[in-house]
C-alpha cells in the first residue's frame, strides 16, 4: 500500500486563520467604547493574543516533526445547529488527530474527577479556581465530526461501520502551549491524562500514538482524501463581537435637523467626530427606511446565502447603521467604519461602496 508514497514531511493543507481578523475588528471598537467598554475589550484582546501565540506554537510543532502529514488549522464545521471551531485537525497514514489548544496562564490541576483546576499567583497571593474541561470541549468537537462522517454515508451497513470504528482512527489531544504552565495530573485518571499534554511532547506523542496503533497505514493520496473531505466542508466565518460591546458603545446624539452639523465628544478628548449631513429629520424617514440602508441589507442578506453564513457576520445592524452614518467614498474612510477592518474591507469593500455611491 505505501510502495509508491512520497509524502516525508508534514504539509499544511490549511494554515491560515481567521484569529487574526477576530483581533483586527476587535481593535476597530476602540474608538466607539465608553471606559467600561475599554476596560473588557482589552481584556479579550488579550485573550485573543494568548490564543494567537499558543496556536503558533503548536504549528511550529508540527512544522519540524519529520513526518509525514496533512494539517489543517481552525477548521469551523456545521451540521444543522450544531457548530465547532477546531484548532487543528492532523492527517497520518493510520489516525486523525483533533488538537484542542490552550494557551493557559498559571498551572494547571486535573483532579480524580476530571476537574480542570488552575492556581494563579499575584502579589504573593495564590488564586484557585474551576474552569471549563477542554476535554469536554474537544470531544463536542469529535461528536460533531462523526455525526458528518456518518451521515456522508450512502447506507445503513456503511453508517454503522463508520460510527463504530471513528474513535479508533480519530484522536482527541488537549495541548497545553504555554511553556511556563505546569501540569499536574498525578491524580487524574488514566483516559483523561493521556488527552492532556504539553507542547513540546506533541511530536512525540503523534509518533508513539502512530506506532502503537494497529490501523493499516493508508496510501498518501488516501491520506490526502481524507484530510481534504474536511477542508471542503470548512467554512470561513467572522465572530460578530460587537454586539457584546452594544451598551457600552458611545452614542451620537442625532438633533432633528438637517442644517446644523452633528458632533460627539469622546470620553474626556477633543476628538470630534462629524456625522455625515444627510442626518435624519423630522420630516425625514428613519435610517432603516431609506433605500440605501434596504439596499445595504438586501446586498447583506444575499452575500450570506451566497456563503453559506450569517449575515451579521458580514456586518450587523449597528455596523449598518454606522455606515449609513458615515457614508465612507473611499476603502480608507470603510476601515473607519466599525467593524471594518483589513479582512473584511478586502472581501466586501468594492461592493459596498458601489453601493453607497449611488446615494450620495
Amino acid at each position: 500500500m505505501g510502495l509508491f508514497n512520497n509524502l516525508k514531511e508534514p504539509v499544511f493543507l490549511k494554515e491560515n486563520s481567521n484569529i487574526d481578523s477576530q483581533l483586527e475588528n476587535l481593535r476597530n471598537l476602540e474608538p466607539v467604547l465608553n471606559e467600561e467598554g475599554l476596560l473588557l475589550l482589552k481584556q479579550d484582546i488579550k485573550s485573543l493574543e494568548y490564543g494567537i501565540a499558543g496556536e503558533a506554537h503548536i504549528a511550529f510543532e508540527l512544522k519540524n516533526c519529520h513526518m509525514p502529514m496533512y494539517i489543517l488549522h481552525d477548521v469551523y464545521l456545521e451540521l444543522g445547529d450544531l457548530s465547532a471551531q477546531i484548532d487543528y485537525l492532523v492527517f497520518t497514514r493510520k489516525l486523525c488527530f483533533v488538537l484542542e489548544c490552550k494557551n493557559l496562564y498559571g498551572n494547571i490541576e486535573i483532579n480524580n474527577v476530571g476537574d480542570f483546576i488552575r492556581t494563579t499567583e499575584f502579589g504573593g497571593k495564590k488564586k484557585k479556581e474551576g474552569i471549563y474541561s477542554p476535554i469536554t470541549q474537544n470531544q463536542r468537537h469529535l461528536e460533531l465530526m462523526k455525526k458528518i462522517r456518518v451521515n456522508s454515508k450512502n447506507n445503513i451497513l456503511t453508517k454503522i461501520m463508520a460510527e463504530k470504528y471513528f474513535e479508533d482512527i480519530n484522536k482527541s489531544v488537549v495541548v497545553l502551549a504555554n511553556p511556563k504552565t505546569v501540569l499536574n495530573a498525578k491524580f487524574a485518571q488514566k483516559e483523561v491524562k493521556e488527552k492532556v499534554i504539553r507542547a513540546d511532547q506533541l511530536v512525540k506523542y503523534i509518533k508513539d500514538m502512530y506506532e502503537n496503533s494497529k490501523e493499516l497505514a493508508m496510501s498518501d493520496e488516501k491520506m490526502l482524501l481524507w484530510a481534504q473531505s474536511y477542508l471542503d466542508l470548512h467554512k470561513d466565518v467572522d465572530k460578530d463581537y460587537s454586539a457584546k460591546y452594544e451598551k457600552y458603545r458611545i452614542i451620537p446624539m442625532i438633533e432633528n435637523t438637517t442644517e446644523q452639523a452633528l458632533e460627539i465628544q469622546k470620553d474626556n478628548n477633543a476628538d470630534v467626530i462629524s456625522i455625515h449631513e444627510n442626518a435624519v429629520s423630522e420630516n425625514d424617514v428613519s435610517i432603516e427606511e431609506t433605500k440605501v440602508y434596504q439596499e445595504l441589507k438586501a446586498y447583506r442578506l444575499n452575500k450570506s446565502r451566497e456563503e453559506r453564513i450569517k449575515p451579521y457576520f458580514i456586518y450587523n445592524d449597528s455596523q449598518l447603521k454606522d455606515l449609513i452614518l458615515k457614508m465612507p467614498k473611499s476603502r480608507e474612510e470603510l476601515l473607519k467604519v466599525s467593524g471594518f477592518g483589513e479582512a473584511k474591507v478586502n472581501k466586501y469593500g468594492e461592493d459596498i461602496l458601489k453601493v453607497i455611491e449611488n446615494y450620495k
